[in-house]
């Protein structure tokens, strides 16, 4: 049995692409966009590896747009995150990872200009009692896959990255970057596919994190 588990955050422990599904339903009614606006959106999205400040300017010169770039970034911020979907049987993991006295975290690159956003998405989701620590590399000034960002996290976690394992669904960030300080990876397949990384393991859902070794 590890002694901590690492956990990623868009992707793993939030269901970022059902919360972005929901959101884009009321934010095309809102503004009266077209219907092929929410398909757009999610392929310029880029599973959110791209900065909304390149989306939605794309999006208001493709679709001709009367609303500024501005005003549909701000309802982004705003409303995005009222109501955060959870990853099936997060909540069930992290309850029995804690049951076996296994120290979590999360660790997660923050949304640029948002500061708090992700800390406040865990609190949301109900995440934030059954976690030791939440790292957002908005606030610490740090990001994956720089590997002093794992490193701080195993300090705060105290344990040792041979005791660990980091999860998630971004093969460099997620899988690539821990193992440079010696985390085992397991990957969950709900974003980028696999370029060439090897993780230690491929998780067919999050309860697969409680058969880890």
């Amino acid at each position: 049995m590890p002694r901590a588990v690492l956990f990623d955050l868009d992707g793993t422990l939030h269901d970022r692409a059902a919360t972005l599904r929901a959101w884009l339903a009321g934010h095309v009614r809102r503004f009266g966009l077209p219907e092929a606006y929410a398909g757009r959106f999610t392929a310029l999205d880029d599973f959110g590896y791209r900065s909304k400040t390149e989306v939605f300017p794309k999006l208001v010169a493709e679709f001709k747009l009367r609303h500024g770039t501005q005003e549909l970034l701000e309802d982004y911020q705003a409303t995005l995150l009222d109501a955060p979907c959870l990853m099936p049987h997060a909540a069930q993991v992290l309850t029995t990872l804690r049951s076996r006295s296994v120290r979590t975290a999360v660790v997660t690159n923050g949304l640029t200009g948002w500061v708090g956003a992700q800390r406040r998405c865990v609190e949301r989701l109900g995440l934030a009692p059954l976690l030791d620590i939440v790292l957002d590399s908005v606030e610490v000034g740090l990001s994956k896959p720089d590997p002093a960002l794992y490193r701080l996290a195993l300090e705060r976690l105290g344990v040792a990255a041979a005791d660990a394992w980091f999860v998630g669904d971004s093969p460099r960030n997620d899988v690539w970057g821990p193992q440079q300080v010696g985390l085992r990876a397991a990957y969950l397949p709900t974003g980028h596919p696999l370029g060439g990384e090897r993780p230690d393991a491929t998780l067919r859902d999050l309860r697969g994190v409680l058969e880890l070794p």
